[in-house]
């Protein structure tokens, strides 16, 4: 479980294609392997892999191809990527609850600049996971708590301040290229339990109006 907070930027040292899996080597910032051990947890592009290699600050992990026919990361097209540790207990909660379980990849429709220092990204995001978007909503954008701040049909657009262009990999992104993103799973919950809800409503009432008939 993460809070969506990019902790840090990783260099990808090396992406072997082997049958069926991308092994990633990444360079880690220093601060960031401080009690790192094989198996543990972590988002990459908001992506959660578990680690399989440490030498150093050269960090190992594997992306089989559920994970690649699912995200980016298979097609990425510059050499670093956001990175965060694992939530532990007693952590602030700055940004959303995240599970680095990615709902799909968004395709990149506007990047352009709001004021002198800040970017709207305009993201397409598909079907059926667009009527769990939200204006004023949490979305996470490669492992980014975002707030959506403008909704029309299935693009949506978020301001993207100073701070997180510099914290994250956001500049190396522009139109036409594919961002991970995971929808908020209160809000899918909350969603599909009104649906249902309003569902059984009709059927109930459908049902009552047929027997009155007949």
């Amino acid at each position: 479980m993460y809070m969506g907070l990019v902790q840090g930027v990783a260099d990808i040292v090396e992406a072997a294609r082997l049958p069926g899996r991308i092994a990633y080597t990444l360079r880690f910032p220093a601060h960031l392997t401080e009690g790192l051990v094989l198996g543990a947890s972590v988002s990459i592009e908001g992506v959660c892999l578990s680690v399989t290699a440490i030498d150093g600050d050269l960090i190992g992990f594997d992306a089989t191809k559920g994970t690649l026919d699912t995200t980016n990361l298979g097609t990425l097209d510059h050499e670093r990527v956001n990175i965060e540790r694992s939530a532990k207990l007693g952590d602030e909660i700055g940004g959303h609850m995240v599970a680095g379980h990615i709902s799909g990849t968004a395709d990149i429709v506007g990047f352009e600049k709001n004021t002198d220092d800040h970017m709207w990204l305009r993201l397409r995001v598909p079907e059926p996971w667009n009527r769990y978007v939200f204006n004023r909503g949490f979305l996470a954008v490669n492992g980014c708590s975002l707030t959506v701040a403008a909704v029309e049909g299935d693009v949506f657009t978020i301001n993207l301040i100073p701070e997180t262009l510099r914290q994250t990999t956001f500049g190396l992104y522009g139109v036409g290229d594919r961002v991970n993103f995971e929808v908020d799973q209160q809000t899918m919950a909350l969603v599909e339990t009104i649906e249902r809800s309003v569902s059984s409503v009709f059927e109930r009432l459908a049902g009552q109006y047929f027997e009155r008939k007949v």
